[in-house]
């Protein structure tokens, strides 16, 4: 690509299309059917190119919005750029990848987690619950984690769908990283019985929290 411009990328994301990762995608609600390996490879050949990677974004499409975050810069984006973005990923895979890709690596990702863990917006919550997560398991120091506790055993069973698995991602890494917390984290998840019957692949660990703890624990221990 000599001139790298936002149409002749549209266009090579057209080229990619897929109707084979396009029914597989949409059954997981996203709206793309570009392979992620290919526009991986794609953004490698582009770089970094935080100019081209908003212009992309203002597309709205979402296999542009995905490539977008592969090739920006994570800590060019203001605080307030990051949650007008957060509000307009509402498929999963660009929210996901919006969060973990970038605004972990953002210098406001700290402000962000707090604001967002108080949205009433659960797919924006998701997002702050995501990053809680995140300092649960490598940075807790000044975290709550019992109050964290008390927010799920109260909130989580009723929460929507993607709040719901991201509370409890957060309550299986209390348990795992919080050996004093541990024994309530298993009983909050025994009591709610959350993603307990979730279908899981052989080999794979079950997201019920109970199971994911104790094997998470074991693994550390062995």
């Amino acid at each position: 690509m000599a001139e790298t411009t936002v149409a002749g990328v549209l266009a090579e994301l057209a080229a990619l299309e897929d109707p084979k990762a396009r029914a597989v995608n949409e059954r997981h609600g996203d709206d793309h059917g570009v392979n992620l390996g290919t526009l991986r490879a794609l953004a490698k050949r582009l770089k970094t190119q935080q100019e081209l990677a908003t212009q992309l974004w203002a597309t709205g499409d979402s296999a542009a919005r995905l490539l977008a975050l592969l090739i920006c810069r994570p800590k060019a984006f203001a605080r307030d750029d990051l949650d007008v973005m957060l509000r307009e990923a509402r498929t999963p895979k660009v929210h996901d990848w919006l969060v973990n890709y970038v605004v972990k690596k953002n210098p406001h990702a700290e402000e962000l987690r707090v604001a967002w863990s108080a949205d009433p917006d659960p797919v924006v919550a998701s997002a702050g619950w995501a990053l809680t997560t995140e300092r649960v398991a490598k940075n807790p120091e000044g975290l709550d984690l019992a109050g964290l506790l008390d927010v799920i055993e109260a909130e989580m069973r009723d929460a929507p769908d993607r709040l719901q698995w991201v509370m409890n991602h957060c309550l299986a890494q209390i348990g795992i990283e919080d050996a004093a917390l541990r024994g309530r984290a298993i009983d909050i998840g025994e009591r709610l019985q959350v993603l307990k019957d979730y279908p899981t692949p052989p080999g794979c660990t079950s997201p019920f929290a109970p199971i994911w703890i104790t094997e998470m624990v074991r693994r550390q221990q062995s």
